[in-house]
């Protein structure tokens, strides 16, 4: 893939739209190309900053100034409400407008300080309806704001597993899942230096019947990783590796298992990084995998802590 196939797809890969195959075509053009690396980093920082970006709400009492704020007008609400062209009508739709709006009078609607719940009262019943309706319209904006940032995380988690998974495949049909083979932690640990900016801990399990085979180095969203190979009878899994916050949605404490495309996955944290554990193997694997990770974990804790 060259840089006019490659541009074109940028866009659709920061989206997470590309399949599996030109994802993969395309992260393989960016890691050997700077010019078009740095489009894909533009553009994953544009759409990082209207993700993030605050939402600003409507001021209390900001419907109630507009309407204060249009001209008067003497078109009596009845004419208003029988004329089939408000808009043409005397004042124009401003006009119908306040004549429909709960307490829209303008100085006449407010006169001696009722305000907006009095001037509704007084416009009567067709008045009153169209407040409650209004508060309705409001009440139902609000809910959808609401259910819309509940589901953006899940969405988030969702492509984020996607990811996760078609790595670990990638990995697997390529025959390039390990970058350095070892069982030993010291060269595997080492390995990692220079390559990431942090230090992933590494344990070799083979005594719980999770042996290291290695390491290697993989994207996942964006984002360079750490990825720690386990061997677990006939299955691999792939434990990958990053600091809080730096790939995939924010994590608070363990999360139960789930499951993609017939992938088994696992995410907790622990030493100070989140880890994602994914496999064939089922969902008992990655559980005896964290355990014994977790275990090793402890106990170099106490081990320092007695030296």
């Amino acid at each position: 893939m060259n840089c006019n196939e490659a541009r074109p797809l940028v866009d659709a890969s920061v989206d997470r739209e590309l399949s599996a195959a030109d994802e993969w075509r395309v992260r393989e053009h960016l890691a050997g190309c700077e010019q078009c690396r740095r489009v894909a980093d533009d553009a994953q920082a544009i759409s990082r900053m209207i993700r993030t970006a605050p939402y600003h709400r409507a001021p209390a009492g900001l419907a109630a100034r507009i309407v204060a704020a249009l001209p008067a007008t003497d078109l009596p609400p009845a004419k208003a409400m029988s004329s089939p062209t408000p808009a043409r009508a005397s004042g124009g739709w401003r006009a119908w407008l306040r004549n429909w709006w709960p307490g829209g009078g303008g100085a006449r609607g407010n006169a001696g300080g009722r305000g907006w719940g009095a001037a509704s009262v007084n416009a009567g019943p067709r008045a009153a309806t169209l407040a409650w309706f209004g508060c309705a319209v409001l009440i139902l904006c609000a809910l959808a704001v609401i259910a819309t940032l509940q589901l953006r995380r899940p969405a988030a988690e969702m492509a984020f597993v996607d990811d996760l998974v078609s790595s670990h495949v990638r990995a697997q049909i390529s025959g390039r899942d390990i970058d350095v083979i070892s069982t030993d932690r010291h060269t595997v640990k080492p390995w990692f230096n220079g390559r990431i900016d942090y230090a992933p801990p590494v344990f070799d399990l083979a005594q719980q019947g999770f042996a290291l085979a290695g390491g290697r180095l993989d994207y996942v969203g964006r984002e360079r990783v750490a990825v720690l190979v386990y061997h677990h009878g006939k299955h691999v899994i792939d434990v990958y590796v990053f600091p809080p916050g730096a790939n995939g949605p924010a994590v608070s404490g363990a999360v139960p298992q789930s499951s993609s495309e017939g992938y088994a996955l696992l995410r907790w944290q622990a030493a100070g990084m989140t880890l994602w554990a994914v496999s064939d193997a089922g969902a008992d694997a990655l559980d005896g995998l964290r355990a014994a990770l977790d275990a090793r974990l402890a106990g170099g804790a106490s081990e320092a802590a007695g030296s």
